[in-house]
């Protein structure tokens, strides 16, 4: 049973990676603000999604660069974490880094990718192990499959290939460790956000990792960004949501 403090951290690490490029232009940016609920309906807190895909010129290779903020709260718990990412242009990562500060535990970590030796660094600078069980500071390496994603990295592809009429095959994406993470369409249907209703894609995303096994259900516009509108989490205390502010 999932405790009442880790279910932010829990909601969190599987809302975190949901944001990506729009498939219809070279260049774009994007900024994303969503309104995190209990099951009631009650807010918990906000969510702001930042997100700019860069085409490549002639000294520079095209990247695409993202970040996640959580600011939300529960009767004296407070979480305030950041997530970023910088791919290639081809959704393979270059760096994840995250920002844990669950009430007064924290932890940070940064992870850099080198994909031409299919290797990953993962730097774990400050942790607290009430936050963190067992993972102590310093450096470790990894071995990681050609074009490997952070979990950022891999919305920002799942996005990509909804818009082109396909879903990407089960692969392990990176969020600190491994997690094998697979993709299932189920149809169209009508969801309200705010007091707007619109026709969205149906698509669940379960993720198994070394711990834990977390199965979640997001909504995605049929805009050509794809962009996603609700995000619903099943826990132990009932769904958990996340809506965006303005559709």
């Amino acid at each position: 049973m999932i405790r009442p403090r880790l279910i932010l951290p829990v909601l969190l690490a599987a809302l975190a990676p949901v944001y990506g490029a729009s498939a219809a232009a070279p260049t774009s940016s994007e900024q994303l603000r969503y309104n995190v609920n209990w099951p009631s309906g009650l807010s918990l807190g906000e969510a702001s999604l930042s997100f700019t895909k860069t085409p490549a010129s002639a000294d520079q290779p095209g990247r695409i660069e993202g970040e996640l903020t959580l600011d939300a709260s529960i009767p004296g718990f407070h979480v305030t974490d950041r997530y970023s990412s910088r791919a290639s242009a081809d959704y393979c990562s270059v760096r994840f880094d995250k920002k844990l500060r669950h009430g007064s535990r924290q932890a940070d970590e940064a992870m850099n990718f080198d994909q031409q030796h299919m290797t990953a660094s993962r730097e774990t600078l400050t942790a607290s192990h009430e936050l963190v069980p067992g993972v102590d500071l310093g450096k470790s390496q990894v071995s990681v499959p050609a074009c490997a994603k952070d979990a950022l990295t891999y919305l920002s592809f799942l996005r990509n290939e909804l818009a082109e009429g396909r879903l990407p095959q089960p692969q392990p994406v990176f969020f600190g460790a491994a997690y094998d993470v697979w993709v299932d369409f189920r149809g169209t249907e009508t969801v309200k956000v705010g007091d707007a209703s619109l026709e969205a894609d149906r698509v669940n995303i379960s993720l198994r990792g070394p711990a834990s096994e977390l199965s979640l259900t997001v909504f995605f516009a049929r805009d050509a960004a794809r962009t996603p509108v609700v995000f619903r989490v099943p826990l132990a205390l009932g769904t958990f949501s996340m809506e965006l502010a303005k559709p």
